[in-house]
């Protein structure tokens, strides 16, 4: 149950703070403090600084960094990866924020393009918008959306950033060619909103809608996620569905690819699952794996792109870090739920803040964030700017909220300007700049005080 309305006020006000799960700072570091894992280690080394930093006497800082640059000590004449990944990631985007545009509809979902030179935003209104973020945010495309039911649930850009497609509460996907000479987009009016039906399966009896979808990274797949508690496959060059997989036992809020083979993929679901799937080996139609640990429905995933490691944002207002290796073959994840509860309808019962789950197989957890009425949105931060050292996401509080991937301390929270649910944001991929959508209509641009320049000089 992704949408509905709710009786809830509007305006949120208590404000769950990084101890709002019942523990202290202590008890959250003590607890990381314990964690081995080598997705662990392998962040600390993407996000620097270098072995070759580390072993001088000197204290790592950026102006050491461009100081050693200078005399070329690392022999190439510029950073290495990691150690750009370290200076850039002392550039939080806290400050501001600016105004990127306002519509009189809530804002439900949001991306940066891969080279960031676009950005995407989908409006409950039938709207969705495609800034040029490298000709001062002007509107490129102003999409109208086709036979909208209830809002626009999901949108993707191609890899190649020629097509959009756009999904609603409605078996249909809309696919436009994003690349045409029209400002305005009207559908099949202007452009040609191709509609992609994914009702067309010999299993399928019924209408539903559909709560995700995703390019794959090759851009030849859809992989998309419904209220029928499905998983679907779909080719485009061959114009047709060529999957469906009964995934879950309640809806399918979220799906990813876990990495660029597109074999695998990840699905997130109200039954309080996430599982992963293998294309190569479905003939049993049985999931590869399944993974346990919230305690209510899940509203998205974000795949790290290694084919091994994901997080997850959950209703039981926390987001859980995943290794695959350590799925198991078949979890009933009903045998340990919680008492009752509809997150669209009221706040998180005080006294579930504290339980864990028995049989938690997750890597750690995050909290300090609130994730109540819509499927509240967490990513990963930038590989190419920190070295994927943060997680950040959206909250229903009109915060963004920002944790680090090792200590899983909260190192910021972006508040202060919404005054509705924040239910999506994205990192810019190469500067530290952050966009958040909220309920209010309101896209807002966080950034750092560090210039183009800045930023160019740590190539």
């Amino acid at each position: 149950m992704g949408y509905g309305m709710s009786r809830l006020h509007e305006a949120y006000s208590e404000h769950e703070g990084e101890s709002s799960d019942g523990s202290n700072s202590v008890e959250v570091k003590n607890e990381f403090s314990k964690l081995h894992n080598d997705i662990f280690q392998l962040t600390r080394l993407r996000s620097g600084p270098s072995e070759s930093v580390c072993k001088s006497r000197d204290t790592a800082s950026i102006t050491r960094l461009l100081r050693g640059r200078e005399v070329n000590s690392s022999g190439n004449g510029k950073f290495s990866s990691v150690d750009r990944a370290f200076a850039l990631g002392h550039y939080l985007p806290v400050d501001g924020p600016e105004i990127v545009d306002r519509m009189d509809s809530r804002a439900y979902v949001s991306q940066f393009s891969a080279d960031g030179s676009l950005f995407v935003a989908g409006f409950q209104g039938s709207h969705i918008r495609i800034y040029d973020v490298d000709k001062d945010w002007e509107v490129h495309k102003d999409i109208h959306a086709r036979n909208l039911r209830w809002t626009i649930s999901d949108v993707s850009l191609s890899p190649d950033q020629r097509f959009l497609v756009y999904s609603s509460l409605a078996p249909i996907i809309h696919i436009v060619n994003i690349g045409t000479a029209s400002r305005e987009s009207y559908a099949n009016v202007t452009d040609i909103h191709d509609g992609l039906d994914f009702s067309q399966h010999e299993d399928v009896r019924y209408s539903f809608g559909m709560f995700s979808v995703k390019f794959s990274t090759d851009g030849r797949e859809l992989v998309a996620g419904s209220n029928d508690d499905s998983i679907y496959v779909y080719d485009l060059q061959a114009d047709k569905l060529t999957l469906r997989l009964p995934a879950h036992t309640s809806d399918v809020n979220t799906v990813a690819f876990a990495d660029e083979s597109g074999n695998l993929i990840y699905s997130g679901s109200d039954d309080n699952l996430c599982k992963v799937w293998d294309r190569r080996c479905l003939s049993s139609g049985e999931a590869a794996g399944v993974l346990t640990g919230h305690l209510h429905g899940i509203t998205h995933i974000d795949s790290r792109g290694d084919g091994r490691c994901f997080i997850s944002n959950g209703k039981d207002q926390a987001i859980k870090m995943w290794d695959i290796r350590k799925m198991t073959s078949n979890v009933d994840g009903s045998e340990n739920r919680v008492p009752a509860w509809d997150y669209r309808y009221s706040r998180y019962p005080q006294q579930q803040k504290q339980q864990k789950h028995p049989h938690d197989q997750s890597l750690a957890t995050y909290r300090g964030h609130s994730v109540l009425r819509t499927l509240i949105r967490c990513y990963f931060s930038p590989m190419y700017s920190t070295g994927q050292k943060y997680i950040y996401t959206g909250s229903y509080d009109a915060s963004v909220c920002i944790y680090d991937v090792v200590s899983g301390s909260q190192v910021a929270k972006l508040q202060g300007y919404h005054h509705l649910a924040v239910r999506d944001c994205s990192w810019h991929p190469s500067d530290p700049m952050l966009v958040s959508s909220s309920w209010d209509g309101w896209i807002a641009k966080w950034s750092r005080a560090c210039s183009p320049q800045d930023t160019s000089e740590l190539d």
